[in-house]
């Protein structure tokens, strides 16, 4: 059996860490082996480049072609090292984050070249796209109440204006319109439970035959 990438998406608060980890733990009651692993930070390196993204600092500002190129980084080191030994090995990998929060963050978010972006995410992918997206879509301003009740500090990018989270998630709606096929919405306001039998679903009919 071959691996597959399976990405989660979405803005801020929308419960992926949560459905990540209750689909590992369904997915390895099926026998399948499961990796677990996030953008940015998923390699030793990009847990440096993690702090420096979503580290806020007033006097230095990250510029917002930097933090593109960095994230580009992250992402060239994260298939090299992880995805593509996982996926020849097997493996399922549940991947917090991945092509299109570029998309969503640099490009609607903070109004970036979106030339630019896909010529940066076809180096770095070196044509590696998810199997499966699932996009957890919930109201920015829910998500963010979420993020500020579980967290005593907000990230960089937690921290930004409702304005731009709401740009990030008009563009995962254009990129679930525009992917059908790859991208599928699951409606994150839902309960937990609700939202996990909601991707076992979803799991079953695109991995048919495989689950």
């Amino acid at each position: 059996m071959g691996g597959k990438l399976i990405v989660f998406e979405g803005v801020e608060g929308c419960g992926k860490t949560s459905q990540m980890q209750l689909c590992s733990k369904w997915l390895e009651s099926l026998g399948i082996s499961v990796i677990l692993t996030r953008e940015p930070g998923g390699t030793e390196l990009g847990l440096y480049l993690r702090n420096l993204l979503l580290e806020k600092s007033e006097n230095k500002p990250v510029a917002e072609v930097t933090e593109l190129l960095l994230y580009a980084a992250d992402r060239a080191q994260h298939i090299e090292q992880e995805l593509k030994p996982s996926l020849a090995a097997g493996k399922y990998i549940l991947c917090d984050r991945y092509t299109d929060s570029t998309i969503a963050y640099q490009g609607y978010g903070r109004g970036l070249s979106f030339k630019l972006i896909h010529q940066l995410n076809d180096i770095a992918t070196a044509g590696l796209e998810s199997d499966l997206t699932i996009w957890l879509d919930i109201d920015v301003e829910v998500g963010l109440s979420r993020k500020r009740k579980g967290e005593t500090k907000l990230d960089r990018i937690e921290q930004e204006t409702i304005a731009f989270h709401r740009r990030v998630q008009q563009g995962y709606a254009d990129l679930a319109a525009s992917n059908p096929s790859r991208i599928v919405r699951v409606d994150g306001s839902l309960s937990r439970e609700t939202v996990h039998q909601m991707i076992q679903e979803i799991l079953r009919v695109h991995l048919k035959g495989l689950l």
